[in-house]
């Protein structure tokens, strides 16, 4: 896996400049490819993640995730506040917060809980969003497919080792939910994405001094190479994926973004098996497959509502 991953390492300046300061080339880009590139960017940096957070910690690990992440996005993508709105400012302040929660939670689960299984309890969140966001019946049925899933991992899980796992799990989950239903108001107030990079900076902010005061990032500090893993995670998990999801939003409902990102849990469960050497039992198995059957059915029958950041409001 070293070859492979090099020339991603060596490439990715050159992706968070396309990513940064072409957003118009983005929007030339099919969002549902946007959002299947996002979900396997985010994956395999959990992926990296999980072999760091075993030797240093979740919130260590996190910071660095966040920290990096925003400066990535700084350097390529940066703040503009001229004609900022208080409306935009509030969003990007409140969406900060939930990456910053969102983060921290997954990436406790994840010391406790398998990649794939905890993707897919994680997507309880989106599910929920698409139940309120949906008005037709067989959107409906793929969701309740998927809800079933998610309850077998969950009820397989649920023993004294993964309790803990498991309320970060599914506060994550929550946190997803928000992510989106904001990141939809994030993509019309910030057209060109930059408020992505004002957002990552409040999550900094909120992080940092929680992980400070709880962790000890004496171990990190003395490991240079621990610190560039970080970045390569801050770049997989935050700032490509994010703003590929953001450039999305401005195009897709907020409940067919939730049933495309359905994906996510057989990406997580293949990158867990590939990277890490997570097998998973049968039973789990079948339940990722009923989510990720649950999201092909939706992707197909879902209608794709084309708008513009302006009209996203009224959806």
């Amino acid at each position: 896996m070293a070859s492979t991953d090099a020339p991603q390492t060596a490439a990715a300046p050159a992706s968070v400049l396309a990513v940064g300061q072409a957003p118009g080339r983005l929007d030339a880009v099919p969002p549902e490819l946007l959002i299947l590139a996002g979900a396997l960017s985010v994956q395999c940096g959990a992926g990296f993640a999980t072999t760091l957070l075993k030797e240093y910690g979740p919130l260590p690990v996190v910071s660095m995730r966040i920290v990096f992440g925003m400066l990535l996005l700084l350097a390529f993508q940066p703040i503009r506040l001229r004609g900022a709105t208080r409306g935009a400012l509030v969003t990007c302040l409140v969406l900060g917060l939930i990456l910053a929660a969102m983060n921290s939670l997954f990436y406790v689960a994840l010391t406790r809980i398998p990649l794939g299984v905890a993707v897919t309890i994680e997507f309880w969140g989106p599910l929920t969003v698409a139940v309120l966001g949906s008005r037709r019946p067989l959107d409906l049925v793929w969701v309740l497919l998927a809800a079933a899933g998610i309850y077998v991992l969950a009820g397989a899980h649920f023993v004294a080792d993964d309790a803990l796992g498991l309320m970060a799990v599914f506060g994550a989950g929550a946190c997803w939910a928000l992510y989106i239903v904001t990141g939809r108001h994030m993509a019309k107030y910030w057209p060109d994405g930059r408020g992505l990079t004002l957002a990552m900076m409040v999550a900094s902010v909120a992080v940092l001094p929680v992980a400070f005061g709880l962790s000890d990032f004496r171990p990190l500090a003395s490991a240079p190479l621990a610190i560039a893993g970080g970045l390569v995670v801050a770049l997989f998990s935050s700032a490509i994926p994010y703003t590929f999801e953001i450039a999305a939003l401005r195009r897709l409902r907020a409940a067919t973004f939730g049933v495309l990102m359905s994906l996510e849990p057989a990406i997580a469960a293949t990158v867990g098996f590939l990277l890490l050497g997570q097998v998973l039992r049968p039973p789990d198995l079948i339940a990722i497959a009923c989510v990720a059957l649950a999201s092909a059915g939706a992707s197909v029958s879902a209608r794709r509502l084309m708008t513009t950041p302006g009209e996203l409001e009224s959806v």
